[in-house]
């Protein structure tokens, strides 16, 4: 790997001076050789280190490396123990940054740097061919193919188990085909329809299983190929050369109903993994293919592709909105549950947003496109929905070391069982017992049990508008001790308005403290522009002091709002007689908002803002549950009091910045543990990112929605209560399936090796133990498939 070359793409390769930088740092990384950068096509190519240390070097010279994305289908991959050996083929190939398979989608995410033309034949040498350039195998698609193999296979050994085992069940049918056929046809014809069912529907164990095994890097399709093809040999050399082993029965209908029951399995899995990525499925499904556009004072059809942002477009009663946009004309009510959960419609009028995929119920409307393609809501809720489902979770480092080694030991143990079985029984037990051990421990319940419930509960989620940002965060949202809210924005509507104002009225405050907001986004801010109808055009040296407030010189006037401690920092005397005003005013729930003119303290503002419906039972639905709800405001200390009074909020810290309310979060994680934070607004950013885990509600900021692991698409309290339940239930039915996965192997290799049997229990035969080995794939994937009836609060 040391000696490989690698050439990629550099970005911001502007100048000889920039080339020089870059190859400076190149030069400077330990082990590098034959450093080249080329300003012409902005590529550079060195040999002798790692990639991922050449992307660090790069980037801490402000000339990152273009890192490209594939994801490749691997039809091939089929248990835990395969997902280890293609990250492992494709970490191996030069300039491949990291690698993760996903065993539900079947399919390989790559980060590479520069060409990796040797990826695809570094995976088919592995065994695992990937038969497209991008995608993931779709389940659906699997399901015909593995059906016709299943029913194939099944024609072909009803004959042989009917010859073979109809015999044991009824003694006059042996006699039958003793006395017709004769029992060495029978074996004959037993041996030659086996025979088809190993090269026809069961050839693919054989051609994936006997690569990994001659690499020494066995598989689950290792595992059924040695069992079925022991069973076989055996039974051959017995028909065949009847001279060459001891006196013995056949077993060709175990290694038929092997095969069988195993592709049996494969196809009832498949048909419920079908099912797991419905809910990426129908979110791409609210997507129209086709969106009336004006055009020359008229509204065509016209392919989704091709609408422009600026464009007008027309929606009519039960259609779908096409793109993201603004109402011009009209008014309906829009159903946004697809989005946000939330089951009302909510009434649209000129002047309201628009989301693409959302459908119009009763009027029409006409909208101006504001975002289309990839970067309207669908699809980023689509992308957000897709990578949640391809996440990792914690929880899944252990099994991954658990089946890393898991194949190994049972080709062990299955010799062990071979060879004790031959000394204390002979050969035929002795091959019945040791393909007992294989089919009975192929890892794929164990491989399947994390990926399959984190794809459906995370699917499930976004159907509830809660999208899990970060993977981990599925997991650690059920440990969260304390849940903290913002106020504005998360537990009240944050739309404030002015309801009040006293002061100086002869300077005009309320006007100027507009012009200082006119350049701010915070909802107070933009309860103060509403209300003023002239707000002065001259502002400058706007400066904004997060979690204080803001200063401006407005029609040459020096103009500072916000809280108490924004006056003390600008050096203004505050009146005692409007301290009390906004201490009065706070006791009712009233946010004050201060303001000076010219380092005179001149007024006072009253902007009070609705608490959400629904937010009093959320919090008492999230103390049910044995948690502690807290609330952390910017705002003054009565005020925030006040709604924490009304929505039965014990912890209250308020009238902190955004650094205080990461101290905050310490504290109560120190003192109670994990805690989850919700909020909306740039200043909450800092706490979000400090939190266990962060939950951004409906209309966050983008730095919010950044820094949170959570992203709720709607704005009501109850998606908290959702996102909770989600992750909840998703964890618990992780473990479920890892109750079963292991608990079945543990208990049932034993009896499949005859542990039971000196005690007078019983022993698997090869047929049932290939039954319990698909049932308990099937199983796994079917009990994930519960997640999607979860969620709703």
């Amino acid at each position: 790997m040391t000696d490989s070359i690698l050439t990629f793409a550099v970005t911001g390769l502007n100048c000889a001076s920039c080339v020089g930088r870059a190859e400076t740092a190149l030069n400077a990384v330990p082990g590098a050789r034959d450093v080249r950068v080329n300003l012409a096509d902005h590529s550079a190519r060195i040999t002798g280190v790692e990639p991922d240390v050449v992307v660090q070097a790069l980037g801490d010279a402000g000339y990152p490396a273009k890192v490209s994305h594939l994801r490749l289908g691997i039809p091939a991959m089929s248990c835990a123990s395969c997902t280890a050996r293609i990250e492992a083929a494709a970490q191996a190939v030069p300039g491949v940054l990291r690698a993760e398979a996903k065993l539900p989608t079947r399919a390989l995410h790559v980060e590479v740097l520069g060409n990796v033309d040797g990826l695809q034949a570094a995976l088919a040498n592995a065994g695992y061919p990937a038969d497209q350039t991008e995608g993931e195998t779709e389940e659906k698609d699997l399901v015909q193919p593995l059906l016709h193999r299943f029913l194939l296979s099944l024609i072909l050994t009803l004959p042989v188990f009917a010859m073979e085992m109809g015999g044991h069940i009824f003694p006059a049918f042996h006699h039958w085909i003793a006395g017709t056929i004769g029992l060495a046809t029978s074996q004959m014809i037993q041996l030659i329809l086996t025979a088809l069912v190993l090269v026809g529907p069961g050839a693919g164990f054989f051609r994936r299983g006997i690569p990994g095994l001659l690499s020494a890097r066995p598989d689950m399709d290792a595992l059924v190929a040695l069992g079925a093809g022991a069973a076989f040999g055996f039974s051959a050399i017995a028909v065949l050369f009847p001279n060459v082993l001891p006196p013995a029965g056949v077993y060709f209908e175990a290694a038929a109903v092997i095969v069988t029951l195993i592709l049996l399995g494969r196809w009832l899995e498949a048909r419920a993994k079908g099912h797991t990525g419905d809910a990426v499925r129908r979110l791409l499904g609210m997507r129209p293919d086709e969106a009336e556009v004006e055009k020359d004072g008229r509204f065509e059809q016209v392919p989704l592709g091709d609408v422009r942002v600026g464009d007008t477009l027309r929606v009519r009663p039960g259609g779908r909105i096409a793109v993201d946009g603004e109402v011009r004309h009209g008014e309906t009510h829009v159903d946004e549950s697809m989005l946000t959960g939330e089951p009302i419609p909510v009434l649209k009028r000129p002047g309201d947003t628009v989301t693409a995929g959302t459908l119009a119920s009763t009027g029409s409307l006409t909208y101006c496109a504001t975002h289309v393609g990839q970067d309207t809501v669908l699809a980023r809720i689509t992308a957000l929905t897709e990578a949640a489902q391809s996440a990792r979770l914690p929880v899944e480092a252990l099994v991954n070391r658990v089946t890393a080694w898991f194949v190994p030991a049972v080709l062990v143990i299955a010799t062990v069982t071979f060879g004790l079985w031959w000394i204390l029984a002979g050969l035929g037990p002795a091959v019945v017992s040791g393909v007992s051990v294989l089919i009975i421990a192929c890892p794929c319940a164990m491989g399947l049990a994390t990926p399959m419930s984190i794809m459906v509960g995370t699917g499930r989620a976004a159907e509830l508008g809660v999208l899990f940002h970060k993977g981990a965060a599925l997991q650690h949202l059920q440990d969260a001790q304390v849940i903290a809210f913002d106020k504005t924005g998360t537990l009240t509507r944050g739309t404030p308005v002015v309801i009040e104002t006293m002061g100086d009225e002869d300077c005009d405050f309320l006007r100027l403290a507009a012009g200082v907001e006119q350049h701010s986004e915070h909802p107070i801010a933009r309860a103060i522009v509403a209300a003023v109808e002239d707000i002065p055009a001259e502002t400058t040296d706007f400066d904004a002091i997060l979690g204080e407030g803001a200063l401006a010189t407005v029609d040459g006037k020096q103009v500072v709002i916000g809280n108490a401690e924004m006056l003390q920092r600008a050096g203004v005397k505050a009146s005692q007689d409007w301290l009390t005003q906004a201490d009065n005013w706070a006791k009712t729930g009233t946010t004050s908002v201060h303001v000076a003119v010219n380092g005179i303290h001149t007024g006072v503002i009253a902007i009070s803002d609705e608490i959400r419906p629904g937010a009093a039972q959320t919090i008492a639905a999230l103390k049910s549950t044995g948690r502690r709800v807290a609330m952390i405001s910017g705002d003054a200390q009565g005020t925030a009091d006040h709604v924490a009074q009304i929505l039965g909020i014990n912890h209250v810290v308020a009238n902190v910045r955004p650094d205080g309310k990461v101290a905050a979060l310490n504290t109560l994680r120190d003192a109670y543990g994990p805690i989850a934070f919700v909020g909306d607004g740039i200043n909450d950013a800092p706490a979000l990112a400090a939190a266990h885990v962060g939950l951004a509600v409906n209309g966050a900021n983008d730095a919010a929605i950044e820094a949170a692991d959570v992203v709720m698409m709607s704005a009501e309290p109850g998606a908290v209560l959702r996102a909770l339940t989600m992750s909840t239930a998703t964890l618990g039915n992780i473990r479920q399936n890892l109750a079963w996965a292991f608990g079945y192997n543990t208990l049932l290799i034993p009896v499949a090796a005859g542990a039971l049997v000196p005690l007078g229990g019983p022993q698997l035969s090869p047929q049932l133990a290939a039954l319990a080995m698909a049932l308990s794939s099937v199983f796994v994937v079917t009990n994930a498939l519960r997640l999607r009836g979860k969620g709703r609060t």
